[in-house]
């Protein structure tokens, strides 16, 4: 929205200023079935650190109708512009402010969310405040650094359920009076609002610790809700990050809810967790979507000592909290005695290494430490260098300073700085100390520079086949156009593996050699005398460091016949994302990697792999193919996935897989048909239960392909009248191939600003069909059209929705290039727009460099 933003600047002198003490929020949300605005009376206590001095409290609000500083009432209409109320002649020491406004439910995911559920007819709530959205529900000064208490008064309809930070009271006429929270930064308070259906129980800790535990959800998923499970990993967790913190868990409860049209995974409210209730799986699911939201739950419950028991003072360290919340999250997942995901660092390379990858090769790659001058540039930056990279770049912190090094500074960096903001320069101090290790000049390396670098070996032998000389060679490639920075050569600590076949055709590792990488193009490993050329010599293995790995050529020839064969997941993982990089930058044709995979998919056990192979196929079919060879390379892979679905054993997560990639791509007249009779149940696999979610995906590929139309659509909608239903059913009407479904869809996000978040997501996923080229072509005039409009007139949720959702990314040609080229210069976007669109254009400019090199394959 406009006249929302803060710059550091502002947020720095407020901090120097200010001190504040306490909130008391007062919520009148006795109308929120009907839904509108609601009354919010805020009266905040704070310190001012000078007489007479001017300052600002943040508000989104359609009404203010009193502020009161001191005693005094000020004129609200002059005092309340571009979401701030201003305020002047402060009090040295103590001021009191007291603010009532109207504020507004939302149906974007920001501020205070209002859902209501199709089966019940009942409104649910929830509020979502990170980056800078609590403003929305009360007067804030809404920065991460000017922590408070917050004790929340909430009137709610009879029969509801409130619960916020601390613990939930017992209700007087409807009225829930919270006690005050420890002091905590504003976009991790919480309300979650509602007659949801819960689930409680404790966590029984070391020396008679009890923390109360509960799960939330909508009753209508009450029945999928696995509440013993999601109580098991939290415990899990309890119990890991306990020990290796030192550190009690530090609120007074730990509820977990599952709440309607999410926008992102979770979100870690003190004590009170959000979390989106695709979670609470309706259907069938494979074990790695039990894995990702396992990874998920620990995640946020290692933010409430990482990110609210101390957080950042300012959002440049928004990476540190984020990556240092997944880091743990895995090695939990792959350390804690008991635990179901051991492997969990192969999952780590297989999905996070790849975003990070893919993201730190476009235009707006940016050091992990970024510059935030503002709260636009934040909103933009939960991206996969924030998450992924940051979190890559830990690990290989932690093989650097050593696991129990690492964690005994963060023990220290806790128990100093409990409660309060911090720098990244805290946490580095903390690790120096304990391991002994200078680690400025890596931090220089890693933290504060842009870009990827890429390792290969350089063997040499002898007549025998030993090894005379071993190079590591670093390479430094140029930033992407538009990127700021220099090429930089990094430190690196890696293992390197030797791997050779054994008798039962497995390729196990017969050595390792961990070492540091040194910053610069060359560096000599010695290795010991006589050591032979195994089959396949595989840099950071154990995927210790980050960066792309190339093979050296008897290793990849090697790997091309055998990659299945690896005994263990992770250097298989690693040598398949080597091989999916190789695709994206045009070393490796995409039909050549399409053989490469339907050669070795069949012996993958790990089901997340086998997932992202399939993900990455298709896209690269449909992206980086050359556009005459589109076809017989779809045909291809559409009859192998048939293929693996007849063969797969049934019932098991791989034969699901398959079903659902073989209806994400099924074309011809037979294997549409086949679609129809699973539906029907005239067609049958054995071990395939077409379920809710199964149908849904058969029904969304047989309208995009012409075969449903709105009979058949509203048909399946009478059989699932949920919310979830709604979603497939917009995902469905929006794929229909026709000129009159495309307008009708473009319409509803475009044209009109109605639709929640979460069903504008559908109708885009809907819209943009790989198939449907032709149809959506006049589209790209449109969107440039239209995003600057959307992007100054909407929330920025939903704004970011459309503008990377809409933009013509099938449409691979110079034309596209050319004509985003020509909306940034004449269009003059803001930063945040700017890079979103410029992100989208360099996909188009990597897909157009792929075809080249697959038709250059032919």
């Amino acid at each position: 929205m406009p006249g929302t933003n803060l710059t550091r600047e502002e947020a720095q002198r407020r901090a120097a200023l200010l001190t504040v003490d306490s909130y008391a929020i007062e919520l009148d949300l006795s109308g929120a079935q009907e839904g509108g605005t609601y009354r919010s009376v805020t009266t905040v206590r704070f310190d001012s650190a000078e007489a007479g001095a001017e300052t600002f409290i943040d508000l989104v609000a359609p009404a203010v109708h009193e502020v009161v500083l001191n005693g005094t009432a000020l004129d609200a209409a002059a005092a309340f512009q571009d979401s701030r109320i201003a305020l002047a002649g402060l009090e040295a020491g103590r001021n009191e402010l007291k603010v009532v406004a109207d504020c507004a439910y939302t149906n974007t995911g920001e501020g205070l969310h209002r859902f209501v559920d199709p089966v019940d007819q009942q409104a649910y709530l929830y509020t979502q405040f990170e980056v800078p959205d609590a403003r929305r529900v009360f007067a804030s000064f809404e920065q991460p650094d000017l922590k408070a208490t917050f004790q929340f008064t909430v009137k709610a309809p009879t029969g509801w359920t409130v619960v916020s930070n601390s613990p939930t009271p017992e209700p007087k006429d409807d009225l829930w009076v919270f006690e005050p929270t420890p002091r905590i930064s504003s976009y991790i308070t919480a309300l979650i609002v509602g007659p949801y259906h819960s689930v409680h129980s404790s966590y029984e800790g070391p020396a008679g610790q009890s923390v109360p535990l509960a799960i939330y959800c909508r009753p209508s998923l009450a029945e999928f809700l696995d509440a013993d499970e999601i109580f098991a990993v939290t415990r899990q967790g309890f119990d890991w990050f306990q020990e290796k913190f030192d550190y009690a868990y530090p609120f007074a409860k730990y509820d977990q809810l599952f709440v309607p049209e999410f926008n992102a995974g979770a979100m870690e409210n003190a004590g009170a967790v959000t979390i989106r209730d695709q979670y609470v799986f309706r259907s069938k699911v494979t074990d790695a979507a039990y894995e990702v939201r396992a990874e998920t739950i620990l995640h946020e419950l290692a933010h409430m000592w990482f990110g609210d028991l101390v957080t950042m003072e300012w959002w440049n360290d928004l990476w540190l909290n984020e990556s240092f919340a997944t880091y743990t999250s895995i090695a939990c997942q792959a350390y804690a005695p008991g635990s179901k995901w051991p492997h969990s660092w192969t999952t780590f390379a297989n999905s996070m290494k790849t975003w990070a990858y893919r993201q730190d090769q476009l235009p707006s790659t940016h050091p992990i430490m970024a510059d935030i001058r503002d709260l636009d540039d934040v909103l933009v930056n939960f991206d996969g260098i924030t998450y992924a990279k940051g979190a890559s770049v830990l690990k290989q912190l932690v093989a650097y300073v050593g696991m129990d090094e690492f964690f005994q500074g963060v023990q220290a960096y806790f128990k100093a700085h409990a409660f309060g903001n911090t720098r990244l320069s805290d946490l580095l101090g903390a690790l120096e100390k304990t391991s002994g290790r200078d680690l400025k000049t890596w931090s220089k390396a890693w933290l504060e520079t842009a870009g990827i670098n890429v390792l290969r070996p350089e063997i040499a032998t002898d007549e025998s086949g030993a090894i005379t000389s071993f190079t590591v060679l670093q390479e430094a490639p140029a930033l992407p156009a538009g990127a700021k920075g220099e090429p930089t050569l990094r430190p690196h600590r890696i293992a390197i593996g030797f791997y050779d076949l054994d008798g039962a055709g497995k390729l196990v590792r017969t050595n390792r050699f961990e070492l540091d990488i040194e910053a610069a193009a060359r560096t000599e490993v010695e290795l010991p005398a006589g050591t032979s050329r195994p089959a396949v010599v595989l840099l950071n293995d154990d995927d210790l460091s980050y960066a792309k790995v190339r093979l050296d050529e008897e290793s990849l020839r090697f790997v091309t016949e055998h990659l299945g064969d690896f005994a263990e997941s992770l250097p298989r993982a690693l040598c398949w994302a080597s091989a999916w990089d190789m695709t994206r930058d045009g070393e490796l044709a995409t039909r050549d990697y399409l053989a490469l995979v339907l050669s070795g998919i069949a012996k993958e056990s790990d089901i997340g792999v086998v997932q992202s192979l399939h993900r990455q196929v298709k896209l690269a079919i449909d992206l980086y193919a050359a556009p005459e060879w589109r076809d017989a390379g779809l045909t291809q892979w559409t009859d192998a996935t048939l293929a693996h679905l007849r063969t797969a054993e049934p019932g098991s997560d791989h034969q699901l897989a398959w079903a659902r990639t073989f209806a994400a791509t099924a074309r011809t007249p037979q294997q549409l048909d086949l679609l129809q009779g699973l539906l029907t149940g005239a067609e049958t696999i054995e071990g395939l239960a077409v379920d809710t979610e199964l149908r849904w995906a058969f029904v969304e590929r047989l309208a995009a392909t012409g075969v449903f139309d709105e009979p058949e659509i509203a048909a399946e909608l009478d059989r699932d009248k949920t919310a979830a239903g709604e979603r497939h059913a917009a995902t469905a009407r929006a794929a229909r191939p026709t000129p009159e479904a495309k307008a009708e869809a473009w319409a509803s996000v475009v044209e009109s600003d109605t639709l929640p978040n979460a069903v504008q997501e559908a109708v885009i996923g809907g819209f943009v069909q790989t198939d449907q080229r032709e149809l959506l072509s006049p589209y790209c005039e449109k969107y440039f059209a239209s995003v600057k409009d959307v992007w100054e007139s909407r929330s920025h949720e939903i704004a970011q929705q459309i503008a990377v959702g809409l933009y013509p990314s099938l449409l691979v040609s110079q034309e596209t290039l050319d004509a985003t080229d020509a909306w940034l210069t004449s269009a003059e976007p803001n930063a945040a727009l700017r890079r979103l669109v410029s992100e989208s254009r360099a996909g188009v400019e990597r897909a157009l460099k792929a075809q080249a090199a697959d038709a250059g394959a032919a």
